[in-house]
């Protein structure tokens, strides 16, 4: 079978949604990081999407310095594809969030875009034990938004040119694939287009299969052949919208950035938890995993001996 007809599992092992008051599972350390990574990729993951934490608070972070020993452990340890967020959280800077891509030139970047509201404070509501900083960062989504200006997709998509990064493009709505498809036409960005789409983030699109159905529509009518598609599920749509997506031939992302859910009313013990879960869904569908050589191939990356990691 070819590569690219099998799927990928992207696992965004901590992102900057949730907090560690919400789980216990929810890695914070570099050495934490490093293991569920490890794991993740163990259990079937091609790609790694990776954020930092300030180890002391776990407050989302995007210091260079934080990224370092978990990505060199992964690295050391594991041929997963390393793919380092430009987004970081809605409480950052561009260049803040940039940095770290910068650094170490990875093979694989995230990148929004667009601006958007970014609704996390419905959580204030279902998590009574936050603490210090956790409750002022969500709250904050309330009054406060996600920048992504097309001044600051521009910005980062030609300070990674050079390097050979390539892109996760994540997509929270349909406006998201024209600005995508802006930056196409303005060749800044070149095919295959690694296209993210991103459901149930108050702001963005729902999690309907009809709004599924329209955004792979959109896609394909504007990309043509030039995409890989993928989704994400954000919440307990985290597995639905997953095996929805492969059965239209698409490819998957989970991890505890999206969810802190393996099933209802059950926390997920880990990233790999839910990396296996998936998996054993889509093999119970006669489809195939591709490992992370396979995925470079597909996305065209360059190779982990040409980053800066």
């Amino acid at each position: 079978m070819s590569s690219k007809n099998k799927v990928i599992i992207t696992c965004a092992v901590t992102g900057s949604i949730h907090t560690p008051s919400m789980s216990p599972h929810l890695p914070v350390t570099a050495a934490e990081i490093a293991l569920a990574a490890i794991g993740a990729a163990e259990a079937g993951a091609a790609i790694v999407h990776l954020h930092a934490r300030n180890p002391q608070t776990g407050e989302p972070d995007q210091n260079p310095g934080l990224f370092k020993p978990f990505l060199q452990e992964i690295k050391a340890k594991s041929d997963v594809v390393l793919n380092i967020t430009t987004g970081g959280s809605q409480t950052m800077s561009i260049a803040d969030r940039l940095r770290p891509a910068v650094e170490f030139e990875p093979e694989l970047a995230s990148l929004n875009m667009g601006t958007m509201n970014f609704g996390l404070y419905p959580m204030l509501g279902r998590y009574k034990d936050l603490q210090g900083w956790e409750r002022n960062y969500l709250e904050g989504s309330r009054s406060g938004f996600f920048r992504n200006t097309f001044s600051d997709i521009e910005n980062i998509l030609s300070s990674c040119r050079e390097a050979g990064t390539r892109f996760e493009v994540e997509c929270y709505d349909i406006g998201h694939l024209y600005t995508l498809a802006h930056f196409i036409d303005r060749k800044l960005i070149e095919p295959p287009f690694f296209v993210q789409s991103v459901f149930g983030i108050l702001g963005g699109i729902g999690g309907h299969p009809e709004d599924v159905a329209h955004m792979k529509r959109t896609a394909d009518r504007l990309f043509g052949d030039q995409y890989i598609w993928s989704v994400l599920g954000a919440g307990t749509l985290q597995m639905r919208i997953a095996t929805s997506s492969a059965l239209v031939g698409g490819n998957v992302r989970v991890g505890l950035e999206d969810s802190l859910w393996l099933s209802k009313g059950r926390l997920a013990q880990s990233n790999a938890e839910q990396v296996r879960a998936i998996r054993l869904t889509l093999e119970s569908m006669g489809l195939q995993i591709a490992s992370p050589a396979e995925a470079r191939e597909t996305l065209c990356l360059k190779g982990s001996q040409n980053t800066k990691i």
